[in-house]
């Protein structure tokens, strides 16, 4: 399998006036085509900070990351931006959908960016929602919606340009154990139908099981890489 992502010797440091943070302290990690895998570690230890950094939100203070071959940080900003809204999906514990729009409509808005053809942006946005099992909900608004549908939504509009890589930032926080359930079963069945490429930070056990690798992090370095499969 190719790697879609690694990340090479990365750091990353906070300076507040006198006072240096060092949040990253050498990071090296590489996945491949069609990996689910899932970033453990208590709070404090780097998860999120990793995970903007992979999704080029922002940049390290030194070490390098490349997606599909593409070192990012050699980019200009203008660059950076048309490649990630191409390459890389992103789901967050709030699903920061748009209230005005519907759920079809949520899904289609990245694709705008790429796509004239709306006709065909809106039959991929709907097998998309059909995908996470929102058919008959392509014409409902946020506040129509429960908590885990809307970030099944969420979920469908990260996949909307076939990103190479999907990170999701502890995409269940804010659920209930049923929903939290539910959400991660699709995730899982998407990875397999699609041959998504997930990197997710969460603390939820049952999908650290069923995750291709779990990558525990801890000091800002990585202590332990468990393989489920």
């Amino acid at each position: 399998m190719n790697s879609i992502l690694s990340a090479i010797n990365v750091h990353k440091t906070y300076q507040n006036g006198p006072e240096i943070t060092e949040v990253l302290r050498g990071i090296d990690l590489d996945v491949k085509q069609g990996e689910v895998v899932i970033i453990i570690g208590p709070s404090g230890v780097g998860k999120s900070t990793l995970l903007h950094l992979i999704g080029s939100l922002d940049k390290p203070t030194t070490g390098e990351i490349h997606i599909n071959g593409q070192n990012v940080f050699e980019l200009n900003d203008k660059q950076l931006a048309g490649f990630r809204n191409k390459n890389i999906g992103f789901v967050f514990q709030f699903h920061h959908l748009l209230p005005e729009f519907t759920a079809l409509e949520n899904v289609m808005l990245p694709g705008m960016m790429y796509s004239n053809d709306l006709n065909q942006l809106n039959v991929d946005a709907s097998a998309l929602l059909a995908e996470v099992g929102l058919d008959n909900r392509l014409n409902h608004k946020p506040n129509q919606l429960s908590g885990g549908e809307r970030q099944r939504v969420a979920v469908a509009r990260a996949l909307i340009n076939n990103p190479k890589l999907v990170l999701a930032d502890e995409p269940t926080g804010n659920l209930d154990k049923n929903n939290s359930k539910a959400l991660y079963r699709q995730i899982l069945n998407l990875n397999e139908k699609l041959n998504q490429t997930f990197i997710i930070v969460t603390h939820n056990e049952i999908m650290a099981e069923r995750a291709s690798r779990v990558i525990e992090l801890e000091d800002g370095q990585v202590k332990a890489i468990k393989n489920n499969r």
